[in-house]
């Protein structure tokens, strides 16, 4: 569409260009200062680049990823549904008694258990889970719960690096870019399991080597039954067959020819189904509605905006001028591109969300193609942006949103997280990461 076309349905005509730029950077801004809900801020920047005419509503609708959003909403239902059995529970307890409550073996056992539910669930999920057993379980030990929510929030962050459905900016990416949940495995998942083994050193040499408990406590944590957490062994059955069916959905995806959101949806719907069917009309409804109001309306609306407010900067061409100054600055050179687009990702995603960040640059990435010859060529470039968005995340309190739920819980339990406190160690933390990623992706790539 030319300009001037695009010119003649902006009000006022006033520059199309210029109105797109002032309302994403709006957005972005009240989105950073968090004094209003991201939500409201992202449909309200939406719903004015179609009301100021910069985009239309047909061409706001087509923008948004609706595989996005259906992989996250199913994903969000059959968690939701999952953890009224209490396996998430039994596994941080059977974690905690199979290294004899030794306190720095229970802080590894419960980031390994963090990161892999992280990497097959999601991290926001798994840390609203595994946060208050761990307080739990420090509270018994008479340890400080510090370096253990520490640990998690790094390692919930590395897990969902390792794929598809473990981070939003890795969902949205492989949406985007038709990655599937086994590219995401074989190019993300390998360096993950390195920076989480380079963490837990880090971490011990802080915190680890002070980390002791009386005789007494450890054998209070030896008393536990994690039998007794298990509150539905039906739910629990039907649950793990049916993430068992979508994992393996997501596996040989590209053999059944079906999306991951498509996958997802039917795997709640299911879960819906087994869990629900036993009861009457009225007991269903009620479970479907408790249900649905687990799920995390707030992102998935943010998310609805989000891709409208960056579909205007796109469609009135300032995302293909920004692609193009990059390749200037980089002078085209392919592996130049990837390192500064992991570590831009990393330093912005610690100190922004990384979800409106990374719908930013997507579109930015895409416009790229004709300089790199081809669409195949990009993929150094979307492997550095999913590990710089996603690890980025560990750098600050507001770099990832289960930072802030860990912190949520440390707080109610009168353990308050400082940002300043948090952010002294996480981010040269965090950069170590990256500095690994980066040797990753040159030696892989480039």
């Amino acid at each position: 569409m030319d300009s001037h076309h695009i010119s003649s349905s902006v009000i006022f005509d006033w520059n199309p260009l210029w109105v797109s730029v002032v309302l994403f950077l709006v957005s972005y801004a009240v989105i950073i200062t968090e004094k209003v809900n991201r939500a409201i801020v992202a449909l309200l920047g939406g719903a004015l680049m179609i009301t100021l005419g910069v985009v239309s509503q047909q061409q706001a609708i087509l923008a948004i990823d609706f595989n996005t959003l259906g992989l996250l909403i199913g994903m969000m239902v059959i968690v939701a549904i999952t953890r009224r059995c209490g396996v998430f529970q039994f596994v941080a307890i059977w974690s905690a008694k199979r290294v004899g409550a030794n306190p720095w073996g229970v802080l590894v056992m419960l980031s390994v258990v963090t990161a892999v539910f992280s990497a097959l669930l999601d991290n926001v999920t798994t840390v609203l889970l595994i946060a208050p057993v761990t307080l739990l379980i420090t509270q018994e030990l008479d340890i400080h719960p510090y370096p253990y929510l520490f640990a998690e929030i790094f390692a919930s962050n590395i897990g969902g690096t390792a794929t598809l459905i473990g981070d939003p900016p890795n969902m949205m990416i492989g949406s985007a870019v038709g990655l599937s949940f086994n590219d995401f495995l074989i190019n993300t998942a390998p360096i993950t399991l390195v920076i989480l083994f380079v963490i837990m050193i880090i971490i011990y040499f802080i915190w680890g080597r002070q980390m002791q408990a009386s005789v007494e406590s450890q054998a209070r944590i030896m008393q536990f039954n994690e039998q007794k957490a298990i509150t539905d062994k039906t739910l629990l059955k039907q649950s793990l067959f049916v993430l068992s069916l979508v994992i393996f959905g997501f596996i040989f995806s590209h053999a059944l020819h079906l999306e991951p959101a498509t996958i997802a949806m039917f795997g709640a719907a299911l879960l819906l189904l087994l869990s629900n069917f036993k009861f009457d009309q009225e007991k269903q409804t009620e479970n479907v509605h408790h249900t649905f109001g687990e799920v995390e309306w707030v992102t998935i609306f943010f998310f609805v905006g989000l891709f409208i407010v960056v579909h205007g900067i796109e469609h009135t061409g300032v995302l293909d001028y920004l692609a193009g100054w990059v390749i200037d600055l980089t002078q085209g050179d392919l592996s130049i591109t990837a390192l500064a687009i992991l570590w831009v990702s990393a330093i912005a995603s610690a100190l922004v969300d990384n979800i409106p960040f990374v719908a930013t640059m997507i579109p930015m990435i895409k416009s790229m193609a004709a300089t790199f010859g081809g669409e195949e060529m990009l993929l150094p470039l979307w492997w550095s942006l999913a590990l710089g968005a996603c690890l980025g995340g560990n750098g600050s309190l507001i770099g990832a949103s289960a930072n802030l739920i860990v912190a949520g819980f440390a707080e109610r339990s009168g353990h308050r997280i400082s940002f300043l406190k948090f952010l002294a160690i996480a981010f040269p933390l965090m950069i170590i990461t990256i500095m690994v990623a980066s040797v990753y992706i040159y030696w892989r790539y480039l």
